[in-house]
């Protein structure tokens, strides 16, 4: 029935569970497996590999964009066996320079691995990555400081831009990050870069903004807005990263949908942080303002870090405001949650929301679907 448990052995057929990485001895249900395989699975803020300095080289993604023929075979099988077809990037740029540098980077990249990869430029694409068999990436910012004005949306746009945060933590001339002293909303700039990216299709992201500067953009919305990667503030009381019952609301007047990110402290503000509990925002939002509002966004690499592992430097707790954040691990910078850590976690996702009760329909809207209708009607304004 499915090529990828085409060699499990009769023992695990009789029970109905499959081991389906030899790299693992996590087993997961013909159901789980079956439902992954039917849908273009689409991760809303995947940050693709970090930094991770018990390993050599430990900064593999600077490798693998600066020397060619570095990515191989072995390097795209996380990838390829993770039941995830689009990684959503979300970096960022300093200044437009910056900018230019990052998509120059990503793609050559993406030119030199064509037979892996693919880039998502629209709705097609979606359905292009899984019958090619192939890496869907796409080319998403957490920042908006590279747009000098609106016609660098275009550029950046024509560069292969698709989805851009409006701010990330802290203030830029668009509106506020949740850690700046104070939120002054979405600013006349702040519009006219919003109004251009409606205008041109680029999706609108709004997860790391302020309280204001969230709802003011949802305010103005002409096009459905997107929370790549948040959790909901009435289960992590008073965490201001998480998004308010109003904001989630005002989402989904636009037609939007809210990733739900996979990070222990924005999860819960306590531990143990479990899948239990990131099945507690999905729950949430469905019975707040339905399941077509809710996708995956993980804000994890695809080895399930969620940060640079060991090396030097500054960590983001150098950050003014950081204690907003409300930073809590059960093991040292491991900041994923329990069980959803590695690179197969869309299938526990997939077990879980099984167990919780969601119908396979309601199954595939979250894992891609939803995700899949939403860009495409972004991306058609143009």
């Amino acid at each position: 029935m499915l090529g990828r448990v085409a060699l499990v052995g009769a023992s695990a057929v009789l029970r109905g569970r499959f081991q389906l990485f030899a790299q693992s001895r996590a087993e997961y249900s013909a159901h789980a497996i079956q439902l992954v395989a039917e849908t273009t699975v689409v991760d809303l803020l995947s940050q693709f590999r970090f930094p991770d300095y018990t390993e050599k080289p430990p900064d593999k993604l600077e490798l693998w964009l600066n020397k060619p023929g570095s990515f191989t075979a072995a390097d795209a099988a996380p990838y390829q066996s993770s039941g995830v077809n689009v990684f959503s990037l979300g970096d960022a740029a300093s200044d437009y320079q910056d900018g230019l540098r990052f998509f120059a980077k990503w793609n050559g990249f993406l030119a030199a691995y064509s037979d892996l990869l693919l880039r998502i430029d629209d709705a097609r694409d979606f359905t292009r990555v899984r019958n090619d068999k192939k890496i869907g990436i796409m080319l998403t910012m957490q920042e908006s400081t590279h747009f000098r004005s609106p016609d660098d949306v275009e550029e950046f746009f024509a560069l292969g831009q698709r989805i851009s945060q409006l701010t990330y933590n802290f203030n830029n001339r668009i509106g506020s990050g949740f850690l700046e002293q104070r939120d002054g909303g979405l600013s006349v700039f702040g519009l006219s870069i919003m109004q251009r990216m409606e205008k041109v299709g680029m999706g609108v992201d709004l997860s790391h903004c302020g309280d204001q500067t969230t709802l003011d953009a949802l305010d103005a919305a002409k096009q459905p807005a997107l929370f790549t990667h948040a959790t909901c503030r009435a289960l992590n009381e008073g965490h201001l990263r998480a998004k308010t019952d109003e904001a989630i609301r005002k989402l989904a007047k636009t037609g939007g949908i809210m990733g739900i990110a996979f990070i222990r402290f924005l999860v819960r503000d306590r531990e143990p942080v479990t899948l239990a509990n990131v099945l507690d925002h999905f729950d949430y939002v469905r019975k707040l303002v339905g399941v077509e509002h809710l996708a995956v966004g993980s804000d994890l690499d695809i080895m399930g870090n969620g940060n640079t592992i060991g090396g030097s430097g500054k960590g983001p707790e150098s950050q003014p405001n950081f204690e907003r954040y409300r930073y809590h691990v059960e093991k040292p910078q491991r900041v994923a949650t329990t069980g959803l850590d590695h690179p197969k976690r869309i299938f526990d996702l997939t077990e879980g929301l099984i167990a919780r009760g969601y119908s396979d329909a309601d199954i595939k809207m979250i894992l891609g679907g939803n995700a899949v209708r939403v860009l495409g009607k972004i991306w058609s304004a143009a």
